[in-house]
């Protein structure tokens, strides 16, 4: 169970301080994945090699800035769409720098980008044709499905790394990420013009649960 009560964070790039408010949540009632990652990635994978999941985390957040400004891109005359992805953009790049700021103060460099196949995996189950509607709601889902997993993974290196900076810095980004979570999940409905997000969602997540099987073995956020 996460006993979050409430969260407030300074953008990076707007100086404004943002607040949001939670209820108590769990993985399983919110988060709704299949299959949980086993806290012994963190023991025998993530510890033994700090600067590679750093790297990794860092491009997720570039990824997941791109991600929103394609949406942006693709959805212009979508006026509540574009403002929450403008929001989202800068939310994710401010991670990106204090990831990197991590990474410098440690004495790591940042290195190249590194592919993610589990969200390329999870791409593939994004439909090719159908309405406009139907190709807006399995992007917001694809979004959100990454951002779910990645609220888990956070919460497991939070919850389990021997690192006092990066256990704090990975429980702030998990409530982060749920908010993230939430706003896709609540896009897709809003924007469904009669596509079944509850039906659509339980398919995702089904095809997540056997995409995730793959993964757990590597020093990646989604590895």
């Amino acid at each position: 169970m996460w006993n979050v009560v409430g969260f407030s964070c300074k953008s990076g790039f707007s100086g404004r301080r943002i607040t949001f408010t939670f209820i108590p949540v769990s993985e399983k009632t919110i988060l709704k994945l299949q299959l949980p990652t086993d806290p012994l990635w963190v023991k025998n994978v993530v510890e033994s090699n700090i600067e590679e999941l750093l790297t990794d985390h860092a491009f997720c957040e570039q990824k997941a800035a791109s991600n929103a400004i394609t949406l942006i891109v693709q959805n212009p005359n979508l006026s509540d769409l574009v403002q929450e992805m403008a929001l989202l953009v800068q939310e994710e790049m401010d991670h990106f720098k204090r990831v990197h700021d991590i990474i410098l103060a440690r004495g790591f460099i940042l290195g190249k980008e590194r592919k993610d196949d589990y969200v390329n995996e999870l791409r593939k189950f994004i439909i090719s044709g159908g309405s406009r509607a139907e190709q807006l709601v399995d992007r917001l889902l694809f979004s959100a499905m990454i951002e779910a997993r990645s609220c888990e993974r956070f919460k497991v290196l939070s919850e389990n790394i021997n690192d006092p900076e990066l256990s704090a810095f990975y429980y702030e980004l998990m409530i982060s990420e749920a908010t993230h979570y939430t706003t896709f999940i609540r896009l897709a409905k809003k924007y469904a013009n009669g596509v079944d997000v509850e039906k659509r969602w339980k398919q995702y997540l089904e095809f997540e649960a056997v995409v995730i099987q793959n993964y757990g073995k590597g020093e990646t956020i989604h590895g």
